[in-house]
């Protein structure tokens, strides 16, 4: 058996599955593309992760539109985070093109023109169905990790947030938030300090400092009502199509914690909510992060920790998370660790760093007696990559050099008049942007502080006259606290300040006994 024959055997050998599976182009070696010699992916493994790297312009977009669109057709629903913008072309079928024609007769593979049905998610001002989650249901742990608190500040929050649970305060927005933090450290000091403890000013004021910097990233967006329902993303059409849920991007490029912050949310409450799943078929989501850098340059390490803790856990869940972005150095060691497919487009050897990037990344991939990876990886054409992943009984597939078959949407951004049709057609719009605007801890503190001054200078005018001191029937505010309104908070409250194994979020517990302890801690 010649070289040749060998690889033949090896790549159909390699890439032959029983159960469902994906052909994403043909094999290549040299110049020639190995015609029907189809290189797949098995959708069983898809909840193992994965990864897509390359340079500006060497077809990670389009890598990320077949993957998404056949995932779509295979009845798998996706998210995706569109940061370019330029993946709304995948809601209307392609329109065709000669060189898409000559690309699948190389490959021996039909070219056939689809759309996929989408959803427009958004955190900002583009259009879209709006995404919030509530300050309560972010938690204290998440939050502190994002903000970057000290033990002692965490503490404090964590004790604030308790403070809220227990007096019904809901916490639905930063300005909730805010409040709290500035009624700790004034008003309602020696209140809050004789249940729980004394707190420092200096760390009230730092934890506030650091909730107004996060604020003006534009997280006054994210945080507040309606919350996002992850299961509104397991969505199928009526033909049995899964829904792909875009969430536009292109205005946060600048804002990589509010960014961070809402994808560590969101994979907190996907782990907390979705049930185990174990081995299937194929996953039940798969959610693609585009620029994953963004997520990663800024992090702490305490975050990072946290991002490699959910990443292998959800697994389980069925849900697959799949990084893209332009080396695979951007993406820390534990997490790329634990990356089942990987995808490499090509890199640009112009520096002498680049070439050492090269170098590194090469190194991620599985030895080949046919590719030279270090060099191939720098002479790739655009629509070509490296590929591995893992097979039905998880075994890493051969490396193959892979010529990939075109997308069957457009290639191009939906216009302004496609995207609002396609909105107006949407359920999770109706749903998701109706303004909510509920009575919360803001209101309530604002009215209770507003009545104790009323008090106050009420009594002092009595003294004055010469009365006797006067007690009113009830404060406004106390009226306000025990009513039945204020105790209908839905999710954001029912929750314990332990919130589950990741300390993030979890499913709500029994209300443990409230146990009050004077205390010096802070």
């Amino acid at each position: 058996m010649d070289k040749n024959e060998a690889f033949v055997k090896e790549i159909a050998e390699g890439y032959k599955f029983e159960g469902p599976s994906i052909i994403m182009g043909a094999a290549k070696r040299g110049e020639d593309v190995a015609k029907e010699l189809f290189v797949r992916l098995p959708l069983k493994t898809l909840n193992r992760h994965g990864l897509i790297a390359g340079a500006t312009g060497t077809g990670k977009t389009k890598t990320l539109q077949i993957l998404v669109e056949q995932l779509s057709e295979n009845g798998v629903p996706s998210l995706v985070m569109d940061i370019k913008g330029d993946l709304s072309g995948v809601a209307v079928e392609s329109g065709g093109h000669p060189k898409i024609d000559e690309r699948h007769e190389k490959i021996g593979f039909p070219f056939t023109a689809a759309s996929s049905p989408v959803e427009f998610l958004t955190l900002s001002d583009e259009k879209g169905a709006r995404l919030r989650a509530t300050v309560s249901e972010f938690g204290p742990v998440l939050l502190s990790k994002i903000l970057e608190l000290s033990d002692v500040q965490s503490g404090i929050l964590s004790v604030l947030f308790k403070y809220c649970d227990d007096n019904d305060l809901p916490l639905l927005d930063l300005n909730d938030l805010k409040k709290v933090l500035n009624y700790a450290s004034s008003d309602g000091k020696a209140e809050i300090s004789a249940e729980y403890g004394r707190m420092s000013s200096q760390s009230l004021g730092t934890i506030l400092r650091n909730v107004i910097a996060l604020e003006q990233q534009g997280a006054d967006l994210f945080f507040g009502e309606r919350s996002f329902d992850p299961q509104d993303l397991l969505q199928k059409d009526a033909t049995g199509k899964g829904i792909i849920s875009i969430l536009r991007l292109t205005d946060i490029q600048d804002k990589p914690k509010l960014f961070s912050t809402f994808m560590l949310q969101l994979l907190a409450e996907i782990y907390a909510t979705f049930p185990e799943q174990g081995d299937a078929e194929k996953p039940k989501l798969c959610l693609f992060i585009d620029e994953a850098h963004l997520v990663f340059e800024e992090a702490s390490s305490v975050l990072l920790n946290q991002i490699e803790t959910i990443v292998k856990l959800i697994r389980s869940k069925g849900v697959g998370v799949f990084f893209i972005t332009q080396n695979p150095a951007d993406i820390p060691e534990d997490v790329l660790g634990q990356l089942g497919l990987k995808i490499q487009h090509a890199l640009r050897a112009f520096t002498a760093k680049d070439r050492k990037a090269i170098k590194l990344a090469a190194q991620n991939y599985p030895l080949s007696d046919y590719y030279d990876v270090e060099q191939l990886i720098t002479e790739l054409g655009i629509g070509e990559a490296f590929m591995t992943a893992l097979d039905e009984k998880g075994i890493p597939t051969p490396l193959v050099h892979m010529y990939l078959r075109a997308p069957q949407s457009r290639m191009d951004v939906l216009t302004p008049k496609e995207i609002d049709t396609i909105l107006g057609d949407s359920m999770l719009v109706d749903k998701y942007n109706e303004v909510i605007d509920r009575e919360s801890a803001y209101e309530i503190l604002s009215a209770k502080i507003e009545d104790a001054r009323t008090e106050e200078h009420e009594e002092k005018q009595t003294k004055r006259s010469g009365g006797g001191r006067t007690r009113r029937e009830k404060s406004t505010a106390e009226k306000v606290l025990n009513s039945t309104a204020t105790r209908q908070v839905g999710r954001t409250i029912a929750r314990e300040l332990t919130r589950g194994l990741l300390g993030v979020l979890g499913v709500p517990t029994t209300r443990r006994r409230r146990t009050r302890r004077k205390s010096s801690w802070f």
